[in-house]
């Protein structure tokens, strides 16, 4: 009885750390959407290092994509979480996500701008240690 409550338990975290995640996740493709439609200017992101409009426009639709294929992979967690199925793929590819997102961390670390450091690093950060619960058994 209670080994059932605690899978319960840990499902109900993780559900809560995919909800969590959806929302910053949604936050950062609508940030990427600013960024090509050129409301924050591109000198201002990607630590300040982006030359032109043109490869501005590669690195955020690179970006946009990543974001949509990690919502994809989150999106099939929570499905598996609500049926009661494990799925060791989905877990391996959550464990990738939460490493691209710690590194990300890092590298937002070295950004010029204040509000990338700030806001970037907290939020990869957060990012990568809600993938971290998500993908540990």
């Amino acid at each position: 009885m209670k080994n059932q409550f605690d899978q319960n338990l840990q499902i109900r975290k993780k559900i809560t750390a995919l909800r969590i995640a959806f929302i910053l996740l949604t936050l950062l493709l609508a940030y990427h959407l600013i960024i090509i439609t050129e409301l924050i200017p591109f000198d201002k992101v990607w630590a300040g290092r982006l030359k032109s409009r043109e490869e501005m426009l590669v690195f955020e639709t690179f970006s946009i994509f990543m974001v949509v294929g990690i919502l994809a992979v989150l999106f099939a967690k929570y499905r598996q979480l609500r049926k009661g199925i494990r799925n060791r793929a989905t877990n391996i590819f959550i464990w990738i996500i939460a490493a691209f997102f710690a590194l990300n961390s890092v590298g937002n670390l070295f950004a010029e701008s204040k509000v990338e450091l700030v806001l970037g690093t907290a939020l990869t950060l957060t990012l990568s240690v809600l993938c971290f619960v998500l993908a540990r058994r």
